[in-house]
């Protein structure tokens, strides 16, 4: 079984290969890639591969962008650290869909769907509906946050956008009111409807309706200006332009 890992994070990629190898000892990994434009040039010029391990956000976009380029006739399996994208990852030969980090059991269980549909003469979709069904969720629509000596709710609606200072993270209202949650902006993300919020950096996660005004700038990146933010460095990086752009859009 010759395998290839779609994979942006070394450390991530290194350890599937490891839990892939020890599940299936006579596998064969054929590469490590780490953006789409590499993915492309392979999967475009090099013999045809058993399975692909694909990361969905990658350092140059979202990984769906190589399947549009090139014909996968493969079966496929998603790793990822972000659940929002199930639908869209069945559309492409995926069979199925490990959220990170990877248990060792729910990689098995992947690996033995990959071995039954080798003996089957058709791929059977039943699994994947339920699969699909399973992976859809309830995205946060309140934030509880200490005020004084109480604890109160904030509605998702009155918050613009949240904001990540010395490891600890806020959200800021309508009104310009900051708040400290217990989240990191990572698991925000997470949490939050994608359609609403975008990760602009490292630093900001924000509403649509929180941005201002949008300015092009050096190196094809963009600065953004947030309502009630005094920050005026605000940048989104050139490999999250179209994507911010698409989301702008939607």
């Amino acid at each position: 079984m010759n395998i290839l890992i779609i994979e942006d994070e070394a450390p991530a990629a290194k350890r599937l290969e490891k839990l892939v190898l020890e599940l299936a000892p006579l596998a064969s990994i054929q590469g490590r890639l780490d953006t789409i434009k590499r993915a492309v040039a392979y999967l475009q010029t090099q013999p045809p591969i058993d399975l692909v391990f694909c990361d969905i956000q990658l350092a140059d976009g979202l990984s769906f962008e190589i399947f549009k380029q090139v014909s996968l006739d493969c079966p496929l399996i998603f790793t990822t650290a972000f659940d929002q994208y199930a639908i869209q990852a069945f559309k492409v030969n995926a069979i199925d869909y490990l959220l990170k980090p990877i248990d060792p059991q729910e990689l098995a269980t992947a690996l033995d769907k990959y071995h039954k549909l080798q003996l089957k003469p058709t791929m059977d979709f039943s699994h994947l509906q339920q699969l699909i069904q399973q992976s859809q969720k309830t995205y946060k629509s309140r934030f509880m946050v200490k005020v004084g000596e109480k604890i109160s709710a904030i509605q998702l609606t009155d918050i613009q956008y949240f904001f990540s200072e010395e490891r600890i993270t806020f959200a800021v209202t309508s009104s310009g009111k900051r708040f400290i949650l217990d989240y990191t902006l990572e698991q925000l993300e997470n949490q939050l409807n994608p359609d609403d919020f975008f990760r602009l950096n490292r630093k900001y996660l924000a509403s649509i309706a929180s941005v201002e005004e949008i300015i092009s700038y050096s190196n094809s990146r963009l600065k953004i200006k947030l309502k009630d933010c005094s920050d005026q460095d605000i940048l989104v990086s050139r490999e999250r332009v179209m994507e911010f752009k698409t989301w702008l859009d939607s």
